[in-house]
């Protein structure tokens, strides 16, 4: 069976493995430039799992590579496939031959004045300690009479990481500092004031000490927001330099005028203790 289309030049062909195989140089003729369409068309009866996927062949190839074949000596559908495999092949080969065009203003990876300069090419912004000065850095103040002691150390905490900032990079001390006042005024909710405990130990054998939270808020009021927000903080050489940002004091005033400290913004609504 033989089909030729004039307006797209298409021609079908029988199945290669049918008995009447014809060959493509005894039907095809065109004149035209456009490209035509060779393929062959199977029987729904004879088709196995591969034309089931691909129901027919094509190979589509433009009528100069196609009628410059020798068909006298193709005589099977095969050979006409490889013939513009071995085509394409050489297409490619010439493609990368060709030397690849050079802007005149190409920059190479770095001029040999810029051996132990920075690197050029790398534009990724990263915060030094330069760009977070102490003197530069921002201050704010809160009051902790009768705010939870959990939830306002976790407030101070993301404030001194920095954590609230669109630039926070964990390996910066790039936060404010926080002034506490009124720290003998904190509160905690539940049992704690008789069931939580602090211990610290002397070094020595047998020198554990443990005092309750309201023992210790007798004693050193200032220590229990400390050891709070200490917890929080990273543990090592940072960790030790952002604790320096925390000033607790007792009672409502505070050394720390000058800086002229801004009220702690708080979005924890529940941190003030309900009566």
């Amino acid at each position: 069976m033989a089909m030729q289309l004039h307006g797209s030049s298409a021609i079908v062909l029988p199945s290669p493995s049918s008995s009447s195989w014809v060959n493509p140089s005894s039907i095809c003729s065109c004149n035209s430039s456009s490209p035509f369409v060779v393929g062959f068309s199977v029987p729904p009866s004879k088709r196995s799992s591969q034309h089931r996927r691909t129901s027919s062949l094509v190979v589509v190839a433009s009528q100069k590579s196609a009628f410059n074949m020798d068909y006298k000596t193709t005589r099977d559908f095969r050979d006409f496939r490889m013939a513009l495999k071995e085509e394409e092949k050489e297409e490619s080969k010439e493609r990368k031959e060709k030397p690849p065009h050079i802007p005149l203003d190409q920059r190479w990876m770095f001029e040999e004045s810029e051996l132990d300069g920075p690197d050029i090419w790398n534009t990724t912004w990263y915060p030094k300690a330069a760009d977070h000065v102490n003197t530069e850095k921002p201050w704010f103040v809160v009051d902790a009479t009768d705010k939870i002691l959990g939830r306002l150390a976790s407030t101070i905490a993301v404030q001194i990481r920095g954590k609230n900032l669109a630039t926070y990079t964990p390996s910066v001390d790039m936060g404010a500092f926080v002034i506490v006042v009124n720290a003998e005024k904190v509160a905690v909710s539940g049992k704690k004031r008789t069931q939580k405990l602090y211990r610290r130990h002397s070094g020595r054998p047998g020198g554990m000490k443990i005092e309750t939270f309201d023992q210790l808020q007798q004693r050193i009021p200032e220590r229990i927001i400390e050891h709070a927000v200490r917890g929080m903080l990273p543990k090592g050489r940072l960790g030790r330099a952002l604790f320096n940002h925390l000033k607790v004091y007792k009672g409502p005033d505070h050394p720390h005028e000058a800086q002229m400290p801004a009220e702690l913004p708080i979005r924890d609504k529940r941190v003030q203790k309900q009566s």
